[in-house]
């Protein structure tokens, strides 16, 4: 654990190794006003002061990382993470299918209550911010092995950590639509 001086380096990381089966085509490559999403996602992650960036999932041409475990869905990217990150660091969690997020609120998850081991949104799963460390490496591993899909989660893990949550202001929580089908990707995209 760094001391008050000390700050871990935060690494921002884009969920984008999903099948993108509600959509029915490439979330990721999707044109988001003259630009891939993914690319608008890694933007706004750089816009937020992360010190690196990754893409969990099969992304050639970007700092990619495959999932530990292929189909186990946003878990098994963040252990494939967990697997290759060395050393502590927070990571700055967001899915490649919010393109309304803004760097202010990514800032806020980045830096608001730096000692905790886990930050969230109110109400939300995604984006978060997660202390990488021996023990979310464990617990990431051994909800990995349960039998249950809905224990192997995000929910799952964040329960399990303790996650605190920061509130949301009304245009804040607007940044968080999420675009997993074509109906909603057209709301957003109008």
């Amino acid at each position: 654990m760094p001391t008050a001086t000390e700050r871990l380096p935060c690494i921002g990381l884009v969920l984008a190794g999903g099948r993108s089966t509600r959509m029915g085509r490439d979330k990721a490559m999707l044109d988001w006003r003259g630009q891939p999403l993914i690319e608008r996602q890694l933007d706004v992650l750089r816009a937020s002061g992360v010190d690196g960036l990754r893409v969990s999932g099969d992304r050639p041409g970007y700092q990619c990382v495959a999932d530990a475990q292929p189909g186990l869905g946003p878990l098994g990217g963040l252990a494939g993470i967990a697997e290759t990150q060395a050393g502590d660091a927070d990571l700055l969690v967001i899915p490649v299918d919010m393109p309304l997020l803004g760097a202010a609120l990514l800032r806020r998850l980045r830096t608001e209550q730096a000692q905790a081991r886990g930050l969230r949104c109110a109400d939300h799963v995604l984006p978060m911010r997660l202390r990488l460390d021996a023990e979310s490496r464990a617990r990431i591993a051994g909800l990995l092995q349960e039998p249950e899909p809905r224990q192997r989660s995000l929910r799952a893990l964040q329960q399990a950590m303790g996650f605190a949550e920061i509130a949301l202001a009304p245009d804040e929580h607007a940044q968080l639509a999420d675009c997993n089908t074509e109906a909603s990707w057209n709301e957003v995209n109008r």
